[in-house]
């Protein structure tokens, strides 16, 4: 696990060779984008994290906001701004003017990874930033995982057994340290499209976590 002073990588960081190599691909592919370890989105004052699994690299790689400029916002945001942890409107871009209360995104992966598939040495370079970022969050309440991997990394970055808490959709665990973590299916294009999610699924979890922090 690396040892870090900060809860965000540098830009140019480079513990994870295989995803610096992807991410300087698309640095010449599209300099204009991002491209580079995305940061975290909302105040650190908030009860609610939501914790996603990584980047889409058409997405927030492309934009530099979790969950933004791809398929995976698309539940997201607007089941925020309907439960009141966000205001505004949600329109797939970092400018849209879209505000976050009570509510902060993360990735367990800061930089989008190939083929959408993460590997465990990925996971274990941004522990201490999950870690890092958990730990900022005074008043912190629920976690929100998007994803199993992102289930897995919120359970290792708080040294936490994941076999005590299994990941499955629509779980809500209370957790050892008083913390409690709700889980989701991702939110991604696929899971979309064959149903395994849909907007009404993800808002019922959405829902449950408000009314925890009404």
């Amino acid at each position: 696990m690396s040892s870090i002073s900060s809860i965000s990588p540098d830009k140019d960081c480079g513990f994870c060779p295989r995803l610096v190599s992807y991410r300087e691909q698309y640095r010449r592919l599209h300099p204009d984008w991002f491209n580079a370890p995305v940061p975290s989105f909302g105040p650190t004052t908030a009860k609610l994290l939501v914790v996603g699994q990584a980047p889409g690299v058409n997405g927030a790689n492309r934009t530099g906001r979790p969950f933004t400029g791809d398929v995976a916002g698309r539940l997201l945001y607007p089941a925020l701004i309907k439960f009141n942890f966000a205001t505004g409107s949600f329109q797939e871009r970092p400018d849209d003017g879209l505000k976050l209360t009570d509510c902060r995104i993360t990735n367990a992966v800061r930089c989008a990874p190939p083929q959408h598939k993460l590997e465990t040495s990925d996971k274990n370079h941004c522990l201490p930033y999950l870690a890092a970022e958990i730990a900022l969050m005074p008043n912190l309440k629920v976690l929100l995982a998007i994803g199993a991997k992102a289930h897995e990394s919120i359970l290792q970055a708080l040294k936490l057994k994941p076999s005590r808490h299994v990941f499955k959709h629509g779980a809500l665990h209370q957790l050892e340290n008083g913390l409690l973590l709700a889980d989701s299916f991702h939110t991604s294009q696929y899971n979309v499209n064959t149903g395994r999610i849909t907007q009404a699924m993800f808002e019922e979890i959405v829902a449950a976590i408000r009314g925890l922090l009404t």
